[in-house]
């Protein structure tokens, strides 16, 4: 009998639920897959989406995982000066065969120390931030690193749960998670990222702008917390 793949995913008001509910559905489909979904206290938390999802266990309570998925949104800013968070984040991370990340969520990584010298990537409007945290930006769906995975923003989620499937049972079983969701994207404009042709360049940039002036403040605390 396959032992069971513990699958810890953190959860915090005001995240991305895409981010976090994309890679679940997938894992969801994986032999043996057990998720976890973690935070403080478990009681109901609010996403950024405005519903709310109620989390299976708390950090004191949550097993070691063989995967640690930290997902993204606004709320990944205000859990990276969260210390009991970030203890969280490396304890499991020490334990994990993977430690993994959608969107923004690559930036909880970098606050507990676990970015500095691997490539990584995250959601386009914060990319360039990543390399204040040690990282070495990568602009890619989804970018491997040893045992970090890394995937872009929100969809990529996705991607990186596929390419992890594939990783962990094999390309088979991954290939049938995949056909069972029907995932084929084939999205009705070519603006999925900031190179598209059908894509606003001065959106690209208001959305950099934003995101630099209301979250490179927190990066570069967590930064020289870490001694960056």
């Amino acid at each position: 009998m396959t032992s069971p793949i513990h699958f810890v995913s953190l959860l915090f008001p005001r995240v991305t639920q895409l981010d976090l509910t994309g890679p679940l559905e997938v894992f969801s489909r994986l032999p043996g897959a057990v998720s976890h979904l973690v935070w403080h206290r478990i009681e109901p938390v609010m996403t950024g989406s405005g519903f709310s999802i109620l989390p299976t266990v708390s950090f004191e309570d949550a097993p070691q995982a063989d995967v640690l998925m930290v997902p993204g949104g606004p709320g990944a800013f205000d859990v990276m000066e969260d210390a009991a968070v970030l203890d969280f984040v490396r304890r499991q991370a020490a334990g994990a065969r993977y430690v993994t990340s959608v969107c923004t969520g690559s930036f909880v990584l970098g606050a507990a120390g676990l970015l500095h010298g691997h490539r990584a990537t995250t959601h386009w409007a914060s990319h360039p931030m990543l390399e204040i945290l040690g990282a070495i930006p990568v602009h890619a769906r989804v970018v491997r690193d040893d045992a970090l995975i890394t995937g872009g923003g929100v969809t990529s989620g996705i991607d990186f749960a596929l390419s992890l499937a594939a990783e962990l049972y094999g390309a088979d079983v991954a290939r049938s998670a995949q056909l069972a969701m029907e995932y084929e994207p084939e999205p009705p404009f070519d603006a999925g990222s900031p190179h598209g042709s059908d894509v606003d360049p001065a959106q690209v940039e208001a959305g950099m702008v934003s995101a630099r002036m209301s979250r490179e403040p927190i990066v570069r605390r967590a930064a020289a917390r870490l001694g960056y």
